[in-house]
């Protein structure tokens, strides 16, 4: 038979409460220690010249191992070039999968031209996907003398010059001029995208005081556009053309700004072109042809009061 042991020979509270954690100390003092290592490791990468020390063993580690890029898919891309894409993005098919930097890719894809946003994905099977969205230009911008591209909401579309797509966008996207000609752009283009004869007339449209517009067309005419008006102008417009061949009249002006009339100032007429004049008297051989003058005082000639030569 086990004698019970005295009162004073048991565990303290602290003593049967450590016991009981046991089994929780040991797993939590590895992760400090791991944690103190990540942490010192961390703290070594951020002096100078250390990820320089460490780059032949990463890239011999990297290099070794078997995961590998095996496909670049893109997708979304209308107006950005595939090199541009490729070039962001800083890899190729083959490179060590572990060596791409979604991060890295994302922000350079982010700042190219037309590029609204993007998404990068990088899966350990090998398959690198892009997925580009895209700021399309809505118009061209002419502003103190720049040109720039717009979106639909008037906002600069940042692009390259006038190469590649940037230059096919600056010749067939609509011109809008002025101040606050960006911001208003899109409700004129959606109005004139409804009259698409009206609109295969226009070259450029000029906001006026910010307030209206006025439409350039090929021939040089200017159509003065009413303010807050344009959709029901245009249409009226539109069928004027219908019905008289308006836009291709040789006029100069069509100023549409009140809406029961309709004021139209065509070229002025151009002059006659003066009659051709040819000489019908055959000069003699070695003979200079006469000299045209002015009769003078007495009915005689310089040449008659001079006299012929001997």
């Amino acid at each position: 038979m086990r004698i019970p042991s005295s009162p004073s020979d048991r565990p303290s509270r602290f003593g049967l409460f450590a016991r009981r954690q046991k089994r929780l100390i040991r797993p939590l003092s590895g992760l400090l220690f791991l944690a103190a290592l990540g942490g010192g490791g961390y703290l070594y990468l951020q002096q100078p010249g250390a990820q320089e020390r460490l780059a032949p063993l990463r890239d011999k580690v990297l290099s070794a191992t078997p995961l590998r890029i095996t496909q670049i898919q893109v997708d979304g891309a209308q107006l950005t070039s595939e090199a541009a894409i490729h070039k962001a993005l800083g890899v190729s098919v083959g490179d060590p999968v572990l060596n791409f930097s979604v991060s890295e890719a994302r922000d350079r894809l982010n700042a190219l031209p037309f590029v609204d946003h993007v998404t990068v994905e990088r899966h350990l099977s090998g398959d690198i996907k892009v997925t580009i969205t895209e700021r399309p230009p809505f118009a061209v911008w002419q502003h103190q003398g720049h040109f720039e591209l717009i979106d639909r909401q008037g906002k600069r579309v940042p692009d390259q010059g006038m190469t590649g797509k940037d230059a096919e966008a600056f010749t067939k996207l609509p011109l809008v001029v002025g101040d606050g000609a960006n911001e208003a752009a899109s409700a004129l283009i959606d109005a004139l995208t409804k009259e698409p004869a009206v609109r295969s007339h226009v070259i450029a449209a000029v906001r006026v005081s910010n307030r209206r517009w006025d439409l350039t067309l090929r021939d040089g005419a200017t159509v003065l556009l009413p303010e807050g008006e344009e959709t029901p102008a245009l249409h009226r417009l539109s069928q004027f053309d219908t019905s008289m061949h308006l836009l291709d009249r040789p006029v100069v002006l069509i100023d549409m700004r009140l809406p029961d009339r309709l004021t139209i100032r065509e070229k002025p007429p151009q002059p006659p072109a003066p009659p051709a004049e040819t000489d019908t008297d055959a000069a003699a051989p070695g003979s200079h042809p006469a000299q045209p003058h002015s009769p003078q005082p007495g009915g005689s000639s310089p040449a008659a009061r001079q006299g012929s030569p001997a």
